[in-house]
């Protein structure tokens, strides 16, 4: 099963070659995201190179981090609540979700508790799809500016997920102004920011997103397989997440 692992990570990493290295100079890093994938099985991709998970649910980050090897890097990569942020602060590498400013205040104080300045990408709805989270386009420089300015946080960079268009063709628009967000807030210069992390496209498009200039690819299914059909997880107050 390792080597198999192993094949698939290796051909993903020769397509995103082929798709940067002529035009960036670099294939984007691959965080692979391991959501009801059992700890044994996600340990296994450590032998491949892979140094970053991408986990959604803050309930299965504490119950699967004590059986993954200390050495990767964990980050949050799906919707976080607000009465969540206390419980994995100090559990994560990254929170690539931040979205809205209640939950930048939040992570802030839980930060400023913990002394810790928590690394984080702003989510982009470059869609403008009311289902999904992430800042709107035009009001992502003043939010940028508004966590800049909280102590308590590193903006990194930008985090997207795309529309479900299954279009290459039609989906690559919005890769290009993700990449033109990303340029623009590097060039802003703000204190508080550092743009080094453009986390965008997963299994069904990571190669239109390596193309335009990603320097993160988020990764589940075409490395681990299809996801577990299992009963959803209770959350930490017992409700489904």
């Amino acid at each position: 099963m390792e080597q198999e692992l192993t094949e698939r990570i290796g051909c993903i990493r020769r397509q995103l070659e082929d798709a940067a290295m002529e035009r960036w100079g670099r294939a984007p890093e691959i965080i692979a995201v391991s959501k009801t994938v059992p700890a044994p099985r996600v340990n296994e991709v450590k032998n491949a190179g892979i140094r970053r998970l991408g986990e959604n649910r803050v309930q299965e980050i504490l119950e699967k981090r004590p059986y993954l090897d200390a050495s990767f890097q964990i980050d949050l990569i799906g919707r976080l609540q607000l009465n969540k942020v206390k419980y994995i602060i100090d559990k994560v590498a990254m929170i690539q979700s931040l979205d809205r400013e209640a939950l930048a205040q939040e992570i802030d104080r839980r930060a400023q508790q913990h002394g810790l300045r928590m690394p984080v990408l702003i989510q982009v709805n470059i869609g403008d799809e009311p289902q999904k989270g992430g800042v709107a386009v035009d009001a992502l420089f003043s939010f940028a500016r508004f966590c800049a300015a909280l102590p308590g946080l590193e903006v990194r960079g930008l985090m997207a997920i795309m529309p479900d268009l299954g279009d290459e063709a039609a989906l690559r628009p919005y890769f290009m102004r993700m990449r033109q967000l990303f340029d623009a807030l590097r060039e802003e210069a703000l204190a508080g920011v550092r743009m080094q992390e453009l986390s965008m496209g997963m299994s069904g498009d990571y190669l239109p997103a390596a193309q335009e200039g990603a320097t993160h690819v988020r990764i589940g299914s075409a490395i681990f397989g299809r996801r577990s059909t299992a009963a959803p997880q209770k959350n930490l107050k017992g409700e489904h997440a």
